[in-house]
């Protein structure tokens, strides 16, 4: 696969991934106590996006790969720590449908219910130490072979430092409603939406590449057939 392919099915995945987790985030915040519509519409959206993150993941890899083959070791992380990191995803939203269908009532499934307690590292410390390693490695990718802005380098070093930030939260207890705790809408939420808003940035970015990356490769094979011309 030539690189302006790989550039545009990364963006494009990369966009409607993060426009299914952007649309899944409000969801956890319309009601006090979720009614079971809400927990499952939220989590069918929200698995769908981290299914689509599997391809944008592997696409970041097979960029980096293609720019320098030297880099495929930290090629290798970035697909890792995001595949992994969508595996944290799948389990917690498993448990909170499991538990919105098998309890009778009405419960907040991310505090209450047979699986909530579980739920704490997996979405709390363990996602963000995943997503830290992630943007580091990124971040590095970027900086050291400028396959995309400097921005995207600068901002992935940021927000890694924001997300290694949360780690502590597991000493504040779990309250949901308290934005710093191992459960709390800080830690998961709102981490969650910041991580959507930034690919889905990056990703137009990455599409809008392909276009430039295009031009440079037929400049690049015009060049030799002009010199054979002459």
């Amino acid at each position: 696969m030539t690189e302006p392919m790989i550039r545009k099915y990364t963006g494009l995945f990369g966009i409607l991934a993060s426009a299914f987790i952007v649309v899944q985030v409000p969801l956890y915040f319309i009601y006090e106590t979720p009614p079971d519509w809400d927990i499952l519409t939220r989590s069918l959206i929200g698995i769908t996006g981290c299914t689509l993150y599997i391809v944008y993941f592997i696409g970041l890899r097979q960029l980096i790969r293609h720019v320098n083959p030297a880099y495929d070791w930290i090629a290798a992380i970035v697909q890792t720590a995001g595949v992994l990191w969508v595996a944290m995803v799948f389990v917690p939203q498993s448990m909170e449908v499991g538990a919105a269908i098998s309890v009778s009532h009405d419960i907040d499934t991310t505090a209450e219910g047979p699986f909530a307690a579980a739920q704490y590292l997996m979405q709390g410390a363990v996602s963000r130490l995943l997503m830290g390693l992630f943007l580091i490695a990124l971040g590095i990718a970027v900086s050291r072979l400028g396959l995309l802005p400097r921005w995207v380098g600068r901002s992935a070093y940021v927000l890694a430092a924001i997300n290694l930030a949360f780690l502590p939260a597991v000493f504040f207890g779990d309250n949901p409603a308290d934005f710093y705790s191992a459960q709390g809408w800080g830690t998961t939420a709102s981490m969650g939406a910041l991580w959507s808003l930034w690919t889905l940035a990056v990703s137009i970015s990455t599409l809008r590449s392909a276009r430039r990356a295009g031009t440079a490769t037929a400049s690049a094979v015009a060049t030799p057939a002009a010199a054979v011309a002459r």
